[in-house]
């Protein structure tokens, strides 16, 4: 495989910088990650950084060099995600979860695929155009797509679904999509989108490398948004052949050996994440946080 890729998150005009964003790979197979910690509630940046860490710690597992069945893999990693959430939540006894949402992709072989809960959004660009990007889990998009949306009624930042809510997380599965030589993919928080329309990052994409475009996309918005925006994180690759690899600066996998793994992921310490990660399991652990909330409701009475 050979592609460029380009990452940044920047604070913006938050207190603290609560996205998370990476990717690994081996040398057949690439994951790129972003989420963004849920304001609101604690710890939004504990929340993004477990999901990261989860993610490609399951990756490291399974791909060998390859993930044996991709669409299983994002499904099962971003539950496993989810469960680490809780499970933290559950064993620190907070009264409420930290929260997040997720995008996900990977490549393999000449496609990719990828996974998505919340608003953090993925975008694909061909020969200058929009070729697809992810809905929000939002309740602004949801009715947008219904066409009966009162814009001046919904808050564009209320979404039905996260990882590390009391809930079992909604998310959708996209791919395989086959690339094309010069295809664009960006993962971004909404910071970014929620600053800039769909036109304008487009634009970006479709006449600048994703080194130069990245950086262009993450300072508009960032001053589009004010003294008060929000955190801007942005991860993006361009798909290459070999061909036009070398005119490029950017990462060819053809090297790496079998057993490799390669990563921009900060590691941490999860013990036994691969373990208990059945519905049951989460399940227990949402119980115990609502009937820590019980308690407390029943103290206060």
């Amino acid at each position: 495989m050979k592609f460029s890729v380009f990452q940044i998150s920047r604070k913006g005009g938050r207190e603290k910088n609560e996205d998370r964003m990476g990717y690994c790979y081996t040398r057949e197979s690439g994951l790129f990650v972003l989420a963004d910690g849920m304001g609101g509630h604690p710890e939004g940046e504990v929340a993004a950084q477990l999901a990261l860490q989860t993610i490609s710690a399951l990756y490291q597992k399974e791909a060998k060099p390859t993930v044996s069945d991709v669409t299983e893999f994002l499904s099962t990693s971003l539950m496993a995600a989810h469960h680490q959430i809780i499970r933290y939540a559950s064993e620190k006894g907070m009264l409420d979860t930290p929260r997040t949402t997720l995008v996900a992709a990977l490549v393999q072989g000449t496609s990719a695929t990828w996974v998505h809960c919340g608003d953090s959004r993925l975008y694909v660009v061909r020969e200058g155009e929009l070729l697809t990007r992810t809905r929000d889990h939002s309740y602004l998009e949801q009715q947008s797509n219904a066409g009966v949306v009162r814009l001046d009624l919904i808050n564009r930042n209320i979404l039905f679904t996260c990882l590390g809510s009391p809930t079992k997380p909604v998310f959708d599965v996209t791919g395989p999509v086959t690339l094309q030589q010069g295809d664009k993919i960006l993962l971004c928080s909404d910071g970014l989108w929620g600053s800039l329309n769909d036109i304008d990052i487009v634009r970006h994409l479709a006449t600048q490398p994703v080194s130069s475009a990245v950086p262009d996309l993450v300072e508009a918005a960032l001053r589009n948004g004010g003294e008060h925006c929000d955190n801007v994180t942005v991860i993006a690759l361009e798909w290459e052949t070999p061909d036009s690899f070398e005119s490029t600066r950017g990462i060819s996998t053809d090297s790496i050996m079998d057993g490799v793994f390669a990563s921009t992921i900060q590691a941490g310490v999860l013990d036994t994440m691969v373990e208990d990660l059945d519905d049951a399991a989460i399940e227990r652990s949402i119980a115990e946080i609502n009937e820590a909330i019980r308690r407390s409701a029943a103290r206060k009475t």
